[in-house]
């Protein structure tokens, strides 16, 4: 078993605007993982649609892998608002586990609640999220989150 890092955590409105997007990588420009988030926005639409034509409802916020491209793999998680939560991990080889994935999520959505029922935060409006405590709740999942893969 092997443990892998997260490289970028991106939240993306229900408009398909970007409310957060924070890079722990060092390696990669900030620029790639802007490009990542909104090309992981059509995979989100095609499955969260895909669900509704075939008339199967899914329960599950958790999308799993939406693609892989290099050494990255990108997972989803859409609310029911609609706002969706994109998480770049670093791969070399080997499977991430799901339950591991759906905690990270987790706790990226419980940071997003907390702000969004802040009271002073304007929930229509297209800025940045840019609370102290949610920036800080933000780079604590990055820093602390290590997957493991199985090899």
């Amino acid at each position: 078993m092997s443990t892998c890092e997260i490289n970028c955590i991106a939240l993306i409105g229900k408009q398909n605007n970007p409310l957060f997007i924070k890079n722990f990588s060092t390696s990669h420009p900030d620029l790639k993982y802007h490009y990542i988030a909104h090309t992981s926005i059509d995979v989100i639409e095609e499955r969260a649609i895909g669900t509704v034509a075939t008339g199967t409802k899914n329960l599950d916020s958790y999308l799993g892998l939406l693609y892989a491209m290099e050494d990255l793999a990108v997972y989803g998680y859409i609310t029911n608002t609609r706002v969706k939560f994109v998480v770049v991990v670093s791969v070399t080889d080997g499977l991430i586990r799901d339950a591991e994935m759906k905690a990270i999520f987790k706790k990226i959505h419980a940071a997003y609640l907390s702000q969004v029922c802040n009271p002073f935060y304007n929930l229509y409006s297209q800025q940045s999220m840019n609370g102290k405590a949610f920036v800080s709740a933000i780079e604590a999942i990055g820093a602390n989150a290590r997957v493991t893969m199985d090899v």
